[in-house]
């Protein structure tokens, strides 16, 4: 049924090639070139994202780096800060409780929090949030 019809491949600023009929054949109807040489039925096609793909990845590295640079330098602080705690360093941790560390563990640490009572509270190392100077 659409054996008769054409395929019209259009590029900008190109006229198509006339369509010429083979000799021979009845009916049928043969591709012509381009005017760059290239055959009709092989049309160079364009990458479907264009130029777009290496500003794209750029962007979105630096975006990263933006994101998880602070994150990256805080978490090596807060490692530095609990590997550096020793006894007798005054401590403040992230329920707000303030104290003395009295013994320093693998995973957790004690902590004497009242003077006159001699309370004891053992924490979670992760619980320090910050070491106090005497300064302050």
């Amino acid at each position: 049924m659409f054996e008769n019809i054409p395929l019209i491949l259009a590029q900008e600023g190109e006229q198509p090639a006339p369509l010429q009929q083979q000799e021979g054949t009845e009916g049928s109807v043969s591709q012509g070139t381009s005017q760059n040489g290239v055959p009709g039925d092989q049309v160079p096609r364009a990458n479907p994202f264009g130029g777009m793909m290496l500003p794209l990845m750029i962007g979105i590295i630096l975006f990263w780096l933006i994101l998880m640079g602070p994150q990256r330098r805080e978490k090596k602080k807060r490692k530095a800060m609990l590997a550096a705690l020793a006894k007798g360093n005054k401590i403040q941790t992230v329920g707000g409780i303030l104290g003395t560390v009295i013994e320093v563990r693998d995973k957790d640490v004690i902590v004497k929090v009242d003077e006159n009572a001699n309370i004891r509270i053992r924490f979670a190392r992760t619980a320090i949030q910050s070491i106090i100077d005497e300064s302050e």
